[in-house]
């Protein structure tokens, strides 16, 4: 089944090619928001399974957005930040305040339609070379250090797959352990460094240097 999608941008010719770019993938826009404020109301209203959320708003910005929305909803819509610059301070906090991955503007529409389907499961991380990049500037060693000293050697190998965007099935796979163990393992890690998804623990992991910014598939 195909996701539905809440669109969040102050320029209604974004969400315009937003719209038709998402519609010709087979993907659903449920509602538009033309400011972070509109954005929780809007989702009330609506119910997406995605906001495809615009980091830089005036007013309420897609961080402060992205924060009422795990706040306040039982079973928030997953979000996906989209951004112009890769390496956006605003997008890292986006990251960590709780979106599920970001996106470039200039993206191909087959990107953005994968970039939705990928976060609306949850079961894989999104371009992990991209967070990355965001992250690989910074020096390991921050706030997020103790938590993840708590980790069991299993679950930060856990967690090192899937900074490599492995799915669950295929970390499975890679540690000859069943799916159900992993999900347990995923659900441990979220719980002991206060992740809500995955792309939140893999930059807390990169920040605390449990995963060192070259760990990727294939390195």
């Amino acid at each position: 089944m195909s996701p539905t999608v809440l669109l969040a941008d102050d320029e209604p010719l974004v969400r315009t090619g937003l719209r038709a770019l998402l519609e010709q993938q087979g993907i659903t826009v449920v509602g538009e928001a033309a400011d972070g404020a509109e954005v929780l109301p809007a989702v009330r209203r609506t119910r997406p399974d995605v906001v495809l959320m615009d980091v830089r708003m005036p007013g309420t910005d897609g961080i402060e957005a992205t924060r009422q929305l795990l706040a306040e909803l039982a079973e928030p819509p997953k979000v996906l930040v989209v951004t112009t610059f890769d390496n956006d301070d605003y997008v890292h906090e986006a990251l960590l305040a709780g979106a599920s991955g970001f996106l470039l503007k200039r993206a191909r529409k087959e990107e953005i339609a994968h970039a939705v389907r990928t976060v609306a499961t949850g079961e894989s991380l999104l371009f992990p070379e991209a967070i990355r990049r965001l992250v690989s500037a910074r020096l390991p060693g921050g706030k997020y250090t103790r938590a993840a000293k708590t980790l069991t050697r299993r679950e930060a190998e856990v967690l090192r797959l899937v900074a490599t965007g492995l799915s669950n099935q295929d970390i499975a796979a890679a540690l000859v352990i069943s799916l159900e163990t992993v999900k347990t393992h995923v659900g441990n890690i979220f719980g002991k460094v206060g992740a809500g998804n995955r792309a939140q623990a893999v930059v807390m992991a990169y920040e605390s240097g449990i995963v060192a910014p070259g760990h990727l598939a294939g390195q």
